[in-house]
């Protein structure tokens, strides 16, 4: 796989290929099957606005097949002050998935929080994501904390 930076022209290719490797996992999912959409707006709607917000503020690397398709998604910030890289989002497409572009990914990622100085990184992960789980876990990084997704009508 090559990995590049992101450009604009990516977003409409990315925002498909991370909202559908997310399907299976997302907590978004559980909102609506207790509470409904919220004002109108299902999972799908709102991880759409999710990516907006990722794709204006956050670094979005891509990882591309020898004949130029994007496979993975890898996005994130770093933090000079704590020289810290944030992993917030890695995707694989369905298609790809089970090949270890995964960990590719995962590696290119921090390879360029490297190059930016960090020192060291930080991701969130669903306990219920257990390919994620396991694919942490093999690559060295230490669970810190966990936390419970709380939700309620008003």
């Amino acid at each position: 796989m090559r990995f590049r930076l992101a450009t604009s022209a990516d977003f409409p290719a990315l925002e498909a290929l991370i909202i559908e490797s997310f399907r299976a996992i997302t907590w978004f999912k559980e909102i609506d099957a207790h509470f409904g959409t919220l004002n109108g707006h299902d999972w799908h709607a709102r991880w759409q606005q999710r990516l907006a917000k990722i794709f204006a503020e956050q670094t979005i690397l891509v990882g591309e097949t020898e004949g130029g398709e994007i496979a993975a998604a890898a996005t994130g910030k770093y933090d000079a002050k704590q020289a810290l890289g944030f992993v917030d989002l890695l995707a694989v497409g369905v298609v790809h998935q089970g090949r270890g572009l995964g960990r590719e990914m995962l590696r290119a990622m921090l390879d360029h929080f490297r190059t930016l100085g960090a020192r060291h990184a930080q991701l969130d992960c669903l306990t219920s994501n257990e390919r994620g789980m396991k694919l942490y876990e093999s690559e060295g990084w230490s669970p810190v904390a966990a936390s419970m997704k709380w939700f309620t009508a008003l």
